[in-house]
């Protein structure tokens, strides 16, 4: 009896010396080790590609966010606008509206926002690419196609008192290619491109 009470004891005991030994490798060395590295070697991308504007914080660059005439939810004119949002760019409520592409409600909205998109642009509707009336994957998406930059730049230059070809120049630069030159497709980053925008507007 007592050999067997011995010997469960040591068990309990080599388990709970694991325990504690694996909770400080897993729990706290590893975790610490990984930050370190990534404070370190990728300070940018670990910190969620924040962008700084005048030392001020505005956004990332992996997250859309509206650009609304402030206190409404109208889309400011001045601005290029992103991709719309089902999640009103939340980060914590990413994912889109789940409907298919034969659901009457998704037609109908995709419909309506081709419209709204058009007239607020002063385009035909058939100018109007895919991107400019459907939220991506994950309602959160900070690009645009180079398209729907493009059919922004009348609207954007008016607004800014700028011409044309200094907003064509803006998009043109800030126009990504396929990753390795045949990864993805073309993309604006709207934030970058408004902070660019803000810049030339201001010098003008």
């Amino acid at each position: 009896m007592n050999t067997s009470v011995a010997s469960t004891g040591r068990l309990v005991w080599a388990a709970l010396r694991m325990l504690l030994v694996l909770t400080v490798v897993t729990g706290i060395l590893y975790p610490l080790a990984v930050t370190g590295i990534a404070q370190a070697f990728f300070n940018d991308k670990a910190n969620g590609s924040m962008v700084k504007v005048d030392g001020k914080e505005v956004g990332s660059k992996l997250i859309g966010q509206s650009w609304n005439i402030k206190g409404t939810d109208k889309p400011d004119p001045k601005w290029f606008q992103g991709r719309p949002s089902n999640s009103d760019y939340d980060p914590l409520a990413t994912g889109s509206s789940q409907l298919g592409a034969s659901d009457p409600r998704l037609v109908k909205a995709v419909k309506a926002a081709k419209e709204q998109v058009a007239e607020f642009n002063g385009v035909p509707e058939s100018k109007v690419p895919v991107d400019a009336v459907t939220g991506s994957a994950s309602a959160i998406d900070p690009d645009i196609s180079p398209e729907y930059a493009d059919i922004q730049v009348r609207r954007v230059a008016e607004a800014n008192g700028l011409t044309l070809a200094q907003v064509r120049k803006l998009v043109d630069d800030h126009t990504q290619g396929r990753a390795a030159g045949f990864l993805g497709e073309p993309r604006v980053n709207v934030l970058e491109l408004n902070i660019a925008l803000k810049e030339l507007a201001d010098q003008s």
